[in-house]
C-alpha cells in the first residue's frame, strides 16, 4: 500500500473532529476530492451539499458520530449517510435512494473522532456491484485496517482531552 498522510479535515465542530487521508503523491485529500467532484456535477450538486451538511452540521456540531447516524456498516468502514429512517432528538434523518456514499471510520467506535475517505455514486444494490464506488470502498477498508493497526501498535494515539490523533514519535504530520 502507498504511504498516506492522516490529516485534520475539520476540527471546528462541537461534537466531532474529522480527519481525512491524503496520498503521499497528491495535493488534494480524498474527502475534498469527493465533494469537489460531485458538487461540480449539476444533477448531484444537491445530494453533495446535503451530505456535506449531514457530516458537518448533524455529525460535527449537533450529535457526533453516534450509532444511529453511523448505522450502515460496510466491512471495516461505514457508508454515509445513514440508512433507513432515524430520529435523533426529534429530528428525522431519512435519505431514501440517496445517490452518493461517503466512507468513514469511527476511531475505536468513538463519537468524537471520524476519518472520512472518498466514495462515489451508488448505482446498484451492493458496493461490489456499484462500479463507481467499489474500488473506493475497497481502498477505504484497506486504509481503515492500516489505521486500526497503527492504533493497536502504538504508532498513533488518541489524545483524549483534545479529540485529536497524534503520532507516537511526536511529529506534527502523521504518515502511515
Amino acid at each position: 500500500m502507498n504511504i498516506f498522510a492522516l490529516e485534520v479535515w475539520d476540527d471546528e465542530g462541537k461534537k466531532c473532529t474529522f480527519y481525512t487521508v491524503r496520498w503521499e503523491d497528491s495535493n488534494d485529500n480524498e474527502t475534498d476530492k469527493f465533494f469537489n467532484k460531485y458538487d461540480a456535477i449539476p444533477e448531484l450538486k444537491t445530494a453533495s451539499q446535503q451530505l456535506l451538511s449531514f457530516v458537518l452540521d448533524s455529525v460535527g456540531d449537533d450529535h457526533g458520530a453516534i450509532d444511529a447516524l453511523f448505522n450502515r456498516p460496510e466491512n471495516r468502514v461505514t457508508g454515509l449517510p445513514n440508512t433507513g429512517k432515524v430520529t435523533v432528538k426529534q429530528i428525522l434523518f431519512a435519505y431514501p435512494n440517496f445517490p452518493l456514499r461517503l466512507y468513514a471510520l469511527r476511531i475505536n467506535d468513538r463519537s468524537d473522532i471520524v476519518i472520512l475517505f472518498n466514495g462515489g455514486i451508488k448505482t446498484a444494490w451492493t458496493n461490489q456491484q456499484s462500479t463507481d464506488i467499489h474500488l473506493k470502498w475497497v481502498e477505504a477498508c484497506q486504509i481503515a485496517k492500516r489505521i486500526e493497526e497503527a492504533l493497536k501498535d502504538g504508532e498513533i494515539m488518541i489524545d483524549e482531552n483534545k479529540r485529536k490523533i497524534t503520532a507516537a514519535n511526536g511529529d506534527d504530520e502523521i504518515f502511515l
